[in-house]
């Protein structure tokens, strides 16, 4: 059983004379791919525990859409009686933040509040983290913002009130399915969470797209695979590399994403990976664009994470003098 990306399968029904879109025609485009590219597709993922594990990413990936949506209605709603609630709430959607719109969905029910009161009842919620300085922020800047109170404002106060409940399920649903991949992952004996900055979710997200390694002859296969490896166009003798479009777009991202986390730098301006962040500066120096050096440290990661995986070898950070020159 073969794996056939839809890209290809998509050039392939546009290349007709007469571009057709069915589901029969997809399904002939389909085999058609997979006639001519038999022996360059990979091995399609069987309905086993990868295919669970991207069922649990999928999941996640839906959650994450719906809680991000329902923040931002959430803030529609709060940044209409509360203009100013970014000078004490940068997260809208953090427990104590979430508590606050629950009991305050507008400032009409701040009235008579002192800084006192207030403190006591939030610090706990944050687990000591709040403070009354805070808290004299809050009521300085609702008596700055003046009178929010709208027309049927009781009524806006409950919608508030709803969201953050909404909020608040999501948030307990993306916490249980995280759970749920973090207990699934050692099933697969992947050593990918030995690189640092490499989360459950991130090596979730990687073992669902790539599935089996051994489905990949070598590093070149995943990178084709990806769409990370350069395509070249050319015509007598002359040409050039090019970015490929016909990769699989998700394990792309995931990829790239984390070519960014490689050379990022703490606050105290020290690199989360020295080796890499050598090699991106070096990229640069030598006329590479930041997104061209950005895909060489993808191309870079592809073949490390395809060793890790075929020899569950755990990753060993190099020295800076010996690195990926």
């Amino acid at each position: 059983m073969k794996d056939v990306n839809p890209a290809l399968s998509y050039a392939y029904r546009k290349s007709v004379p007469q571009y057709k879109k069915n589901d029969s025609y997809d399904a002939q485009c389909v085999a058609r791919v997979a006639i001519n590219e038999l022996n360059k597709l990979p091995d399609a993922m069987s309905e086993d525990m990868y295919w669970t594990l991207s069922q649990l990413v999928n999941r996640r990936a839906n959650l994450k859409t719906h809680h991000i949506r329902l923040k931002n209605q959430l803030h529609e709603q709060v940044c209409v009686a509360y203009p100013s609630y970014k000078q004490f709430f940068q997260d809208i959607g953090r427990p104590t933040a979430l508590y606050f719109w629950e009991h305050y969905p507008s400032p009409r029910l701040l009235r008579g509040k002192t800084v006192e009161e207030l403190a006591e009842e939030l610090i706990p919620v944050s687990h000591n983290q709040f403070s009354t300085r805070k808290c004299q922020i809050i009521l300085d800047a609702v008596k700055a913002d003046g009178d929010t109170t709208r027309d049927y404002q009781p009524e806006r106060d409950e919608i508030t009130r709803g969201l953050v409940k909404d909020v608040r399920h999501y948030v307990e649903q993306l916490e249980a399915v995280d759970k749920s991949i973090a207990d699934f992952l050692p099933r697969f004996e992947c050593p990918l969470n030995t690189i640092q900055g490499v989360s459950d979710t991130t090596v979730a997200k990687l073992l669902s797209e790539i599935g089996d390694i051994r489905r990949f002859p070598n590093a070149d296969k995943v990178a084709n695979y990806a769409g990370i490896a350069p395509v070249n166009f050319s015509s007598a003798g002359k040409g050039d590399d090019k970015h490929s479009k016909q990769g699989n777009r998700r394990l792309q991202g995931t990829i790239y994403f984390l070519a960014i986390q490689m050379i990022q730098l703490s606050s105290k301006g020290l690199p989360r990976n020295p080796a890499f962040y050598a090699y991106y500066q070096r990229q640069l120096a030598r006329g590479k664009t930041k997104p061209q050096a950005l895909i060489l440290i993808s191309r870079r990661l592809i073949s490390i994470i395809y060793g890790m995986l075929k020899n569950k070898t755990e990753y060993v950070m190099p020295k800076v003098q010996d690195n990926l020159g």
